[in-house]
């Protein structure tokens, strides 16, 4: 975890990749889809191949903020042929590259939240907790917490949001595992209070799949 702060401060980046923000906040607690940092069209058939069809593909460098904008993201590959023709595509667009992330496709329930780490003048690092995908912005349904969070500040950050009905039994599926939610919460809190040269966090899509919460999605934001 330290290494991967170090080596991006030396560098002079503004922020982690998707890659090592996701390896980081795994570290912390957070469960996360498997990922893999290809390096040639080859490698990342490969890697489909041991992950199991589909996959994602997405351009990996810190930089690459708006992967979706730019078409760096291609979604539910069912074969290699898939595979090589997204990671030609994605490389060929001229854009630095570290890799193309080769990721698991996790078949969610429609469920998706937000977990978010800010640093606030005053209070120091908040842990904000909320419904995420295209809903975010749209209905800001969220809570805060300053960290650091005790397992109650936890519990009751998941039940203050106003959708907090959908955290049960949803649509035929099972009631979301709020222990792992709880603990995923505690440890992005604990990321801010021991990593003060971290200044925000973005987990969106946190994906709800077999009650288990998934970040599919991840970026790390380093102080100036």
């Amino acid at each position: 975890m330290k290494d991967i702060l170090k080596n991006a401060l030396s560098r002079g980046q503004k922020a982690l990749s998707e890659f090592d923000s996701k390896n980081l906040v795994a570290a912390a607690g957070v469960r996360v889809s498997k990922n893999r940092l290809a390096t040639s069209g080859d490698e990342a058939v490969a890697f489909a191949k041991e992950m199991g069809f589909p996959v994602v593909l997405k351009g990996c460098s810190d930089t690459l903020t708006h992967k979706t904008e730019m078409g760096m993201v291609k979604l539910k590959l069912k074969n290699a042929e898939e595979v090589r023709a997204a990671y030609d595509e994605i490389t060929g667009k001229g854009v630095a590259l570290d890799g193309v992330i080769v990721q698991e496709w996790i078949e969610g329930d429609n469920r998706e939240f937000v977990i978010g780490l800010t640093r606030d003048p005053q209070f120091g690092p908040c842990v904000m907790f909320g419904l995420g995908g295209i809903f975010t912005e749209v209905l800001k349904d969220v809570s805060f917490r300053v960290a650091p969070l005790s397992p109650f500040d936890a519990e009751e950050m998941i039940d203050e949001i106003k959708t907090n009905k959908i955290l049960g039994e949803f649509r035929g599926s099972p009631s979301v595992d709020r222990a792992e939610l709880a603990k995923a919460l505690i440890g992005i809190g604990k990321l801010g209070m021991d990593h003060e040269e971290i200044a925000e966090i973005d987990i969106n899509p946190l994906v709800i799949s077999d009650s288990r919460p998934v970040a599919v999605d991840a970026l790390v934001i380093l102080k100036n």
